[in-house]
């Protein structure tokens, strides 16, 4: 098995992790001021990471570049833009309908790795993302009891396309920093990671302070209040971004996103054994399509 699969299970593992503990935020804090913690608690943490791999471990300095500088914050733009876009999605009626197009990401991520950085995806692979696709689409559709009429009909509708704008930018962030990661050069995978992770979630956290500063006054106050559990936030999803940051210098961003799709596997099995959720015929065969998708993308 090549090193980036287990780092990809580990890091949808802590995600998965991660967006438990921000739902508990939500009773406290705002949706953005929920967001702002798995930034902000994460920059210390980040900033001793690449420390310790500099200091300590011998791994040689990254110089930065105008490349690495606009791909990091093309990259983290991009990602708060996607998140600003999901939240915005709630507003609307049909939002649903949008949710289950923003899964488009994975389908997205392979295009712009082809345009961006010249990275094609073979025929299997392709395969294994569209059947994984179809997977991750039927579980969206069956948890917000979408009907397949609703879902083919809603396409063309204004809470689709924000839904697949999301999907866009979301895409866009994975190969964009995949992209900041490799223009550092040198051998050490982890030092490039680590290099682009710290400058990324130190560029997102003063761009979130400022927005929910202006937007939402005394926001910042709750989320320094709320340092009990925004911390682990923070440090769930600073493991969880090492990473992903990891996998995707490793390997293309369009084949880690796949594979940790299998984030939602996790999901549903810690909903039938921990809390005793039923799952609907739709969720189970949305479970299988993903877990075949990536085994073939695996096997291929």
């Amino acid at each position: 098995m090549e090193l980036w699969v287990p780092i990809t299970l580990v890091a949808a593992f802590m995600q998965n992790l991660r967006s438990a503990l921000q739902k508990h935020l939500k009773g406290s804090l705002s949706t953005y001021g929920a967001t702002f913690c798995r930034f902000v608690y994460a920059v210390p943490l980040a900033l001793v990471y690449v420390a310790v791999l500099g200091e300590g471990y011998g791994f040689e300095w990254p110089e930065p570049n105008p490349r690495f500088a606009l791909f990091a914050m093309l990259g983290g733009l991009a990602q708060i833009t996607a998140t600003a876009l999901l939240v915005y999605l709630f507003s609307l009626r049909n939002f649903a309908v949008g949710t289950t197009y923003s899964k488009t990401e994975t389908v997205q991520t392979a295009i712009f790795g082809l345009v961006i950085l010249g990275e094609p995806v073979s025929s299997l692979a392709t395969l294994a993302i569209l059947i994984s696709l179809v997977g991750v689409m039927s579980i969206s559709a069956a948890k917000s009891r979408l009907t397949l009429r609703n879902l083919l009909l809603g396409w063309t509708g204004r809470a689709a396309f924000i839904g697949m704008l999301s999907g866009t930018f979301f895409g866009l962030s994975a190969v964009a920093y995949r992209a900041a990661a490799l223009s550092l050069g040198g051998e050490g995978f982890l030092m490039q990671a680590a290099f682009t992770l710290a400058c990324v979630l130190v560029f997102q956290t003063a761009v979130m302070a400022v927005w929910i500063r202006a937007r939402e006054p005394g926001e910042l106050t709750r989320v320094i209040r709320g340092w009990r559990v925004a911390s682990l936030v923070g440090i769930s999803g600073m493991i969880g971004s090492v990473g992903w940051f990891s996998a995707m210098t490793l390997e293309n961003a369009a084949y880690v996103r796949a594979v940790g799709q299998v984030e939602l596997v996790f999901t549903f099995i810690a909903s039938y054994f921990f809390f005793r959720e039923r799952s609907t015929p739709l969720e189970i065969g949305g479970i299988l399509l993903i877990v075949a998708g990536i085994v073939i993308l695996l096997l291929g």
